[in-house]
């Protein structure tokens, strides 16, 4: 498929589009959010044999269909996956990281009941912050369109707009064209020391 045929349709392939351009070669990053493993399976390509992700989902179904498709692309020994919330992702990864992903909400095809919840998203947020690169970014896919989410999505929207904008530069992009309640991407990019007063 050549750039210019992808399609923009959804807050996941502007996100991947996004990663491809902002994910160097052999960085360190972090799926926070891993679900069935498609995010993290595009980080492995991105970050290639000299780069590491490391995955992490509090369920462990969710970590074993990101493990079965790594292992399918033969690209396992490039992730460590953790069964724990992203919450304490600081407890087990190091600075620094060149990007950190949230897709938000629940497993597809998962219990709905199980989804992300803004005390623990916005702990993850904060802990993320710590452990980026100058010019790492945190790229999270909001979903205020179903129960819980709403309020998710709102605490997430009000982190991010109380970020200071000398420091970091935060985006959000969604399709205009949609519902008020369609996903959206946020993006938060790390100004690199020269953009820094």
């Amino acid at each position: 498929m050549s750039r210019s045929s992808h399609s923009l349709r959804g807050p996941v392939a502007l996100s991947h589009l996004l990663l491809r351009t902002l994910v160097p070669p052999a960085g360190r990053v972090v799926d926070a959010t891993c679900g069935n493993g498609k995010d993290t399976l595009l980080l492995a390509e991105l970050v290639g044999p000299h780069g590491h992700v490391f995955a992490f989902d509090i369920q462990p179904a969710a970590c074993e269909r990101t493990m079965t498709r790594l292992r399918e692309a033969e690209l396992h020994e490039r992730v460590t996956v953790h069964t724990i919330g992203h919450e304490r992702m600081g407890t087990v990864v190091s600075a620094p990281l060149a990007a950190v992903v949230f897709n938000l909400g629940w497993l597809p095809g998962g219990d709905r009941a199980v989804t992300t919840r803004p005390e623990t998203t916005c702990a993850a947020l904060e802990a993320s912050l710590n452990l980026l690169q100058p010019g790492g970014c945190l790229l999270i896919t909001c979903y205020p369109g179903h129960e819980g989410g709403d309020r998710e999505t709102a605490a997430v929207c009000a982190w991010a707009a109380a970020l200071c904008a000398g420091r970091w530069h935060v985006w959000r992009m969604g399709q205009m064209n949609v519902s008020a309640a369609a996903p959206f991407c946020v993006l938060i990019q790390q100004g690199r020391s020269a953009d820094v007063p």
